[in-house]
């Protein structure tokens, strides 16, 4: 009898070499502000399930610039009601659009050491999901030939 047990598979897209960054991206952007202390942040990423949240300002005009990682919370060594997502959050963001080849976004990742990409849409600079190496992951392993 095997220990392991079979898991519920998260990505039902085209293969890897097929797919698009729309395929594996998650949809939508959980955003908050710079302002919002860590303990929150990290509040959000368990509620929502997800391993980053985007830094956004108030005012349409700045938009967004930054990114804060579950990566980021584990760095801190102290209590994270103490930190803001602004001295938190990576600001140089690293995006792509979504019918870029899913194979673009792993090799940004790899050259950037990162593990989230902030997902535009196709035809504008407007934000429409995230990208993680486990969306990657998840195309690698169960991605339909």
């Amino acid at each position: 009898m095997s220990t392991v047990r079979e898991v519920e598979h998260s990505y039902v897209g085209p293969a890897f070499e097929d797919a698009k960054v729309r395929d594996a991206m998650r949809v939508g952007v959980i955003t908050c502000r710079p302002e919002t202390i860590a303990s929150d942040v990290a509040r959000m990423m368990v509620g929502y399930d997800v391993h980053s949240v985007v830094v956004a300002d108030v005012d349409p005009e700045r938009g967004l610039w930054g990114i804060v990682t579950s990566l980021d919370l584990a760095r801190v060594a102290g209590d994270l009601a103490s930190v803001t997502a602004r001295e938190l959050a990576t600001t140089n963001l690293a995006t792509i659009r979504a019918h870029e080849p899913l194979r673009q976004a792993a090799e940004v990742m790899s050259e950037r050491g990162i593990t989230h990409l902030i997902v535009l849409q196709s035809d504008s600079d407007d934000p429409v999901g995230v990208i993680s190496a486990r969306g990657l992951a998840g195309a690698l392993a169960y991605g339909r030939s």
